[in-house]
């Protein structure tokens, strides 16, 4: 390694042969003191992940710890509208303030930095990368039990910038029933297990729908494909959350804290053994 590593080894031309035992992570910030960190992935779009990050955080929340939700989603932020937060971040002497949500969740977001939530985020990868650092580090997150961090979708500089800056004590990867996601989940796995990232398990969403008439579970998206990908990567399944218009409802008013999705607790009862 030259005496002149900066540790950024995707601007670099050197051939280290030692990089893979790097440790690039970033310690947190000295107002902050964070005991778990728990990444939620999904290796493509509009699988619900931020709606699981969301329910995870709500759900160990209520148990009685202190959670925050860091949402490195930057180009497509939606954390805190589904907590009905709004406004800009503020900050004092010991950094930058997270917002917090009605039951005291912490949230930092960019969206809480622009001066319109609907303004485009525009930036290149290595400056969303710098943002995602500068959320763990500069701050104040003040005492954290559980901190979920919603990553964007794909195998990109983002989820590589949080799985080599961020000190992950595991991932949950978030797929749906379609055959296409097999192939997808098995890229985020593969990913975590190249870095050395613990996979906790896999949540199904749109895993079925509730016919309110009859009660009937209908696979709207086809046959659950969760168990025989757990099984063939193995890791346990989660859960399987089902298509609910009323949790739609309740994340588009901003309140995705009274959802109370139950369909979370083996989930829950394997974070809290961690």
């Amino acid at each position: 390694m030259s005496e002149n590593c900066n540790g950024n080894c995707s601007s670099c031309s050197a051939n280290c042969s030692d990089r893979a035992e790097q440790d690039l992570r970033i310690p947190a910030g000295e107002f902050s003191s964070i005991k778990k960190v728990i990444g939620v992935v999904s290796g493509k779009g509009g699988v619900g992940k931020s709606l699981v990050t969301s329910l995870l955080a709500c759900a160990m929340q209520s148990k009685g710890n202190s959670c925050a939700i860091l949402d490195a989603d930057v180009t497509g932020p939606s954390i805190p509208r589904s907590f009905g937060i709004t406004g800009r971040a503020e900050a004092d002497e010991t950094g930058l303030l997270p917002a917090e949500s009605k039951t005291g969740i912490k949230i930092m977001s960019v969206n809480l930095l622009l001066d319109s939530e609907e303004s485009p985020v525009v930036w290149r990868g290595p400056v969303i990368s710098g943002v995602i650092q500068q959320f763990w580090k500069d701050v104040a997150w003040g005492e954290i039990d559980y901190m979920f961090v919603d990553m964007p979708p794909g195998t990109g500089d983002v989820p590589l910038t949080v799985f080599q800056s961020l000190p992950l004590d595991g991932i949950i990867v978030v797929t749906t029933p379609q055959d296409l996601v097999t192939m997808i989940v098995k890229k985020a796995y593969n990913m975590a297990k190249l870095m050395n990232i613990p996979v906790i398990g896999i949540i199904e969403n749109m895993s079925y729908s509730v016919c309110p008439d009859c009660g009937k579970h209908v696979n709207i998206f086809g046959e659950s494909k969760a168990d025989e990908i757990a099984s063939g990567i193995g890791v346990p399944v989660l859960a399987k959350l089902p298509i609910d218009p009323s949790v739609a409802s309740l994340v588009d008013k901003g309140a995705v804290e009274l959802v109370g999705d139950k369909n979370l607790d083996k989930a829950i009862e394997t974070l809290e053994r961690m």
